[in-house]
């Protein structure tokens, strides 16, 4: 979350405005440390500058290094940094790139999605390098902070936005789709399956798509039952959505792509033999696990440390880095004991027919 320090430099900028902001700033200084959850990690992270870390116009207060400074990313969350899914992965995918690039890692969760503009507004005027968007939720509020200050480069994750301080960076969702809906085909007895997403994203209903042509390429008569929590971060939504799922259609494998609301449907399938389901986007499980039977694991840190390369090279911004199996930002996570040898050696041969693009054609 926001440092002390931060806020007070915020206060500060913000009383250099007219007047007629200085209680807008205030507010918006408590506002940006009550969305920060108490209960999370140390509010930075931070590690030493590499050597050869090129400047940035941002003007950070950051330490000076041996090169010119040191730089700066800050995350903005609606779900909480230890969600147990996509935003601990993101959070951890931040943390990870930076600690290999040599930059400093700020982080507010539990964001509102009324105050996406207003936190990023604030890391936009504390002068942070990056400002990482981990979703296409988060686009507008980026369009807008991000034309309000040019000079501010932002990561917008699963985005399709390309300006010149705007890099989109998109996973392939239909190679995960493809990769979740294969294993699914493979592990279900009952022949049905579900699915749930958070919000009805572009990103999210192609993943939706994608599974459901992958589980009936491995079964033609697989049914898949699908649902929107409407929320990222509502456990109790998704444990009832998947609870419905099991006790109206017999579902026996469940995918997600909500967030902390995966969490919640996997606290259903607790318990239940023979009732998993398949995590993403970090490796969720372990061999041991006897709910998450694998995971589709995205390196979200592979694209983020390249978006840093690329301010401190100064060429950030314009583009959209994709990231599939081809160039490994797309990969298998670890089977739990419940996947049998023989459907482990089955699903990777499908998943190298993927990467090659002749699984569905």
């Amino acid at each position: 979350m926001i440092t002390n320090t931060d806020k007070e430099n915020l206060i500060m900028k913000k009383m250099q405005k007219p007047a007629a902001f200085l209680m807008a700033a205030l507010l918006a200084a408590v506002s940006l440390s009550a969305c920060s959850s108490p209960s999370t990690a140390p509010s930075a992270e931070t590690t030493a500058a590499s050597s050869d870390a090129g400047s940035s116009a941002s003007g950070t207060s950051a330490a000076e290094t041996t090169a010119d400074k040191s730089y700066k990313i800050a995350m903005v969350l609606d779900s909480s940094i230890s969600d147990g899914g996509w935003g601990a992965s993101c959070y951890q995918a931040m943390v990870n790139a930076a600690a290999e690039s040599g930059w400093e890692t700020v982080y507010t969760d539990n964001v509102a999605t009324a105050d996406y503009t207003t936190v990023m507004t604030d890391y936009a005027e504390l002068g942070y390098d990056l400002i990482f968007a981990p979703g296409n939720q988060y686009t507008d509020a980026v369009k807008q902070v991000a034309e309000e200050y040019p000079e501010i480069k932002f990561i917008l994750l699963n985005g399709t936005v390309e300006t010149e301080n705007i890099t989109s960076v998109l996973p392939d969702a239909k190679q995960i789709g493809y990769m979740a809906g294969a294993l699914a085909g493979l592990m279900s007895k009952t022949g049905n399956i579900g699915f749930i997403g958070g919000m009805e994203l572009d990103t999210t209903k192609a993943k939706l798509e994608n599974y459901e042509k992958a589980a009936q390429k491995i079964n033609p008569d697989i049914k898949v039952s699908s649902a929107y929590a409407g929320s990222f971060s509502d456990t109790a939504k998704g444990k009832e959505i998947a609870s419905s799922m099991i006790s109206t259609y017999d579902v026996d494998i469940m995918f997600g792509d909500a967030s902390a609301v995966d969490t919640g449907a996997r606290e259903a399938l607790a318990g239940l033999d023979g009732r998993y389901d398949i995590g993403q986007p970090g490796d969720l499980g372990s061999a041991e696990d006897k709910v998450i039977i694998c995971s589709v694991v995205t390196d979200n840190a592979a694209l983020v440390k390249a978006c840093m390369e690329d301010v401190e090279k100064d060429t950030f911004g314009g583009r959209t880095i994709y990231g599939d199996l081809s160039n490994g930002c797309l990969s298998v996570g670890t089977f739990s004991s419940q996947v049998p040898k023989d459907i482990q050696d089955e699903y990777l041969k499908i998943v190298e027919e993927i990467k090659a693009g002749i699984f569905i054609q």
